[in-house]
């Protein structure tokens, strides 16, 4: 008796159905989720606008709106209107917000509307009652005085002030906002603590120009404020673009937006609450050292230093200056005995000198020593200088910092100048201080290797820049002249227009002409005056050559340069790690509103399908094939291997060469040719 294979059985109906449901899972989920987009997801999204209540077209006018009122209105008093009070509160308060001009052109163009909860409350109140009962009207315009706005941006002078400005945080609020009418009164707090450290200003959103630039956009392009108004937006230091705008989306408090501005923005220490009695202890008795520890208030109630930004900035200046602060000013902590916020506010203002800043990556631009043509003088400034103090971490350069302070400190003081001998050439490089076209700062030479062979080109520079390959440590001061020459740099742009090797090589090249001067002499304080102040005086005077070149760029100093240019980019372009986690939810937010996502999932549900059957059919198909013992009677045909024909060559005449004649016979051959 033959046996029967078991792979020629064929599978129960009760077998399959799991192989195909496991097969084509992904299909299935892929259209229910497309149906439950298009079914629940997307109509939640979208619920129906105000002019639909109204029965007008959207961005109907206010002569519309009116006629449209008064005809439902009619039909209410008639008995044909809307069937139940609801719906009538719903059109009292469309046609409330729609014939109200600045209420209807934020709704129309952000889509903004925070009045909803007006609606919610009177329709819990009155669900039972008639419409005659409520107290109209349901929404009361706000008042917002000319008081209340100050330090307006308009689209005229919206550039002017972002150059201008290092760091600027800015307020777009509408006049129709009860929201921005009681932020006015913290908004004028914030603006007064950040006096000095950053600009601010306001925008109305009846600017459309402006507004809808600084706006957020949905996926057709329509802007939006995703939190309403006001609307708080930063421009980090260096920031001149919307792509490094980082917004705000806390608590709008005196103390909440300043805290977030000094830490987020300007990357400013958080300092926490101290009161009178843990004040000398905890904070200043850390900063002077072995200095006395006695301190004391005029006031009684608690000092809160982190609402004031001016101190977060000016607090780290005493950690390296405890040997100046006493004896410069002759002030000691010890012998204070009554202080409050200004004063101490006054005493750091006086010593904020005796900090030099250090030129780093994120600080070039804040400094105005950028190659790129920024001064802080503004940008119509022409010339300006830096004094840069180049070489490696060392008791030598500790020294000669201590030196540029002083120096920093003098031709800040006009008195101090004065008592000079050389007050006479001391002036220039006073007067460039005073108008900010004259900076100090110092630069690691072993950690600004490149930058710091740039401007130190001497034979013994590696005493100066690089790692240390000897005992010496040898400080340098340069005094860089930039210059900002548009017309030149037009001209050689338009020269080189023509060449387009030349006109690619130009791109790199900075655009600001650059001339560095290496002193030379004693590290005094007068003869480094005396020197700086001629070299000020002579770039001022004599018209030098304008040199354009390629500086070297500031590396991030860190460990891990991957993640120091990630905590740059945090409060430059607000594409940091941070941010890029933080907006997560938004953006799935955004995507859950989007129509187009439910005909995607359902294409690609359609398309996954289609795969996975070609894909089975295939399979089967090569099981088959590959079986050729399978019993007959399946409805298919059975495939047979092609065998060749033999039959086609038996008619045909055989070749002389195939068979042998009976009379043939082998000739021998010789060795010999004659024979």
């Amino acid at each position: 008796m033959a046996t029967t294979n078991s792979s020629e059985i064929p599978k129960p109906k009760s077998e399959a159905l799991p192989s195909i449901i496991k097969s084509y899972w992904l299909p299935a989920i892929l259209f229910c989720a497309s149906m439950f987009f298009q079914l629940v997801a997307i109509p939640r999204s979208f619920p129906p606008s105000h002019y639909d209540v109204l029965g007008i077209k959207s961005y109907g006018s206010i002569e519309q709106v009116n006629e449209a009122y008064r005809k439902l209105s009619s039909n209410w008093n008639t008995g044909n209107g809307p069937s139940s009070t609801i719906d009538m509160i719903k059109i009292q308060y469309a046609f409330e917000l729609l014939s109200n001009p600045v209420w209807k052109r934020d709704y129309d163009i952000f889509g903004i509307d925070e009045h909803l909860h007006v609606m919610e409350r009177v329709k819990e109140k009155y669900s039972s009652a008639k419409f005659a009962d409520i107290d109209l009207p349901l929404l009361e315009p706000t008042s917002f005085g000319s008081d209340q706005v100050f330090d307006v941006i308009s689209s005229e002078n919206y550039i002017s002030k972002l150059q201008n400005s290092n760091t600027l945080l800015v307020q777009v609020f509408s006049t129709g906002s009860s929201r921005c009418a009681q932020f006015s009164s913290p908004w004028k707090q914030i603006a007064s603590l950040l006096d000095g450290i950053a600009q601010t200003g306001m925008i109305e959103i009846g600017d459309l120009k402006l507004a809808t630039y600084l706006s957020e956009k949905r996926y057709t392009g329509a802007p939006f404020f995703r939190n309403g108004l006001p609307s708080l937006l930063a421009f980090p230091p260096g920031c001149k673009t919307l792509d490094c705008v980082v917004r705000y989306t806390g608590e709008l408090s005196v103390d909440a937006v300043t805290d977030w501005f000094a830490t987020t923005i300007l990357s400013l220490p958080r300092i926490t609450y101290y009161s009178r009695e843990s004040l000398g202890q905890s904070f200043l008795g850390k900063a002077v050292g072995t200095r006395s520890k006695s301190f004391s208030f005029q006031k009684q109630d608690d000092v809160p230093l982190r609402s004031c930004v001016k101190l977060l900035k000016l607090i780290g200046l005493m950690h390296h200056s405890h040997s100046q602060f006493g004896e410069k000013r002759n002030l000691s902590f010890g012998q204070i005995r009554s202080i409050n916020n200004s004063r101490l506010i006054e005493i750091m203002e006086e010593n904020k000198h005796q900090v030099l800043p250090q030129l780093r990556s994120a600080t070039s631009m804040e400094l105005g020593c950028d190659p790129k043509g920024y001064s802080r003088a503004g940008n119509n400034t022409v010339v300006w200088y830096c004094a840069v103090l180049l070489g490696r971490q060392s008791a030598e350069l500790h020294k000669m910092r201590e030196t540029m302070r002083r120096v920093q400190d003098i031709l800040s003081n006009a008195g101090e100048v004065d008592q000079l001998d050389q007050h006479q050439t001391a002036t220039s490089a006073a007067v460039a201080l005073k108008e900010k076209r004259l900076t100090f700062t110092w630069v690691d030479g072993e950690a600004q290797k490149r930058f710091c062979l740039f401007y130190v080109n001497v034979e013994d520079s590696y005493d100066t820049c690089g790692p240390r390959r000897d005992i010496a440590d040898v400080p340098r001061l340069v005094l860089v002249r930039y210059k900002r020459n548009d017309t030149e740099v037009n001209k050689k742009v338009e020269d080189n227009s023509m060449n387009m090797f030349a006109s690619i090589a130009s791109r790199d090249v900075d655009p600001t002409s650059q001339l560095v001067a290496l002193y030379k002499g004693l590290d005094e304080t007068p003869q480094i005056i005396q020197w700086i102040s001629e070299t000020v005086g002579d770039g001022d005077i004599r018209d030098l050559p304008f040199y354009r070149t390629s500086t070297p760029e500031l590396l991030p100093e860190d460990a891990d340069p991957i993640w120091a240019r990630g905590t740059e980019q945090i409060l430059s372009s607000s594409r940091g790690m941070k941010q890029k986690l933080g907006t997560i939810p938004e953006r799935i937010n955004d995507l859950m509103g989007d129509p187009r996502l439910g005909p995607m999932l359902l294409l690609g549900a359609l398309m996954s399908f289609g795969f996975i059957y070609l894909r089975r059919n295939q399979s089967i198909k090569s099981m088959e094939a590959n079986n050729p013992n399978q019993p007959a009677g399946d409805g298919r045909p059975e495939r047979r291997r092609r065998r060749p024909n033999s039959q086609r060559n038996q008619d045909l005449p055989p070749s002389i060469t195939d068979m042998q004649p009976s009379d043939a016979f082998q000739v021998p051959f010789t060795d010999s040719d004659s024979d």
